[in-house]
């Protein structure tokens, strides 16, 4: 199966991703707060590459009819549902970026450049110059802009495949592990954010995995291009993780020199 092709590609990639330092480097409170002011982009750039789909691939015109494969719909559909309107630990419904947002002012993380560019993207800024404009890491602004280049290209089969591969299952069981242990140590702190990692996991699920892939299967086709496709922007997609990742430790490390120099 051709599938198997791509996964088989960028196999390497992968576990160089889910083996990086990042997860065990998260050993303490502030470093939580350095990882989490980073991986919130990721988290909004992941529903903006889900509602690119959801656009491409159900219909959200005011006058619906039947589109696509009903399979894939309901994949879709599901996932939007438990990303954007899920529950948090009272039972109060909220997004999954929302409630990171949440754990992050509960650990004590700074929340205002993503507000602050949310708000942006309300009063109408174009998204990629509220971007570069916003005080995001540098490492953030550079994954989210490879995001939003492949969401505007516009090629469902392409978009697929990144969602699959690039974004879906990369937040390793042994990361959980280890925001575990620092909850027992910050409960008050890390609560909300042991929360947001069980729950993206508990809705997942090894199901969402495999109908994701019978939809990258489906959009490819026999379309040898964007099965060619599919295996680069998977392999470029997981690549800027792993930079996104060492960007976090290289800011935490840059902000320490600043202020032993001072």
């Amino acid at each position: 199966m051709k599938i198997d092709y791509v996964k088989s590609h960028i196999e390497t990639v992968r576990q160089e991703l889910i083996d990086h330092e990042a997860f065990s480097w998260v050993s303490n409170l502030e470093k939580a707060r350095v990882f989490m002011e980073s991986h919130v982009w990721a988290v909004w750039d992941f529903m903006v590459l889900l509602k690119g789909l959801q656009r491409q691939l159900t219909c959200v015109d005011t006058y619906w009819v039947p589109t696509g494969n009903p399979e894939v719909r309901r994949l879709i559909n599901e996932i939007v549902f438990g990303e954007e309107s899920d529950i948090d630990q009272n039972g109060t419904a909220v997004s999954h970026f929302e409630l990171y947002v949440q754990a992050m002012a509960e650990a004590g993380a700074n929340t205002a450049p993503i507000l602050t560019f949310i708000e942006d993207l309300k009063k109408g800024i174009d998204p990629k110059l509220a971007l570069r404009q916003s005080d995001a890491p540098e490492g953030a602004k550079k994954f989210v802009l490879s995001t939003l280049e492949v969401v505007e290209r516009g090629s469902a089969s392409e978009m697929a495949a990144v969602f699959t591969f690039g974004r879906e299952d990369l937040i390793p069981d042994m990361f959980i592990e280890i925001v575990r242990n620092l909850k027992e140590k910050f409960p008050t702190e890390l609560g909300l954010f042991t929360y947001y990692l069980e729950r993206h996991i508990e809705v997942d699920g090894d199901v969402h995995g495999a109908l994701a892939e019978r939809m990258v299967t489906e959009l490819c086709a026999e379309d040898e291009s964007a099965w060619n496709q599919a295996k680069v922007s998977s392999e470029n997609a997981l690549r800027h993780r792993i930079e996104l990742w060492t960007s976090v430790i290289n800011r935490y490390e840059a902000l320490h020199s600043a202020q032993e120099i001072l």
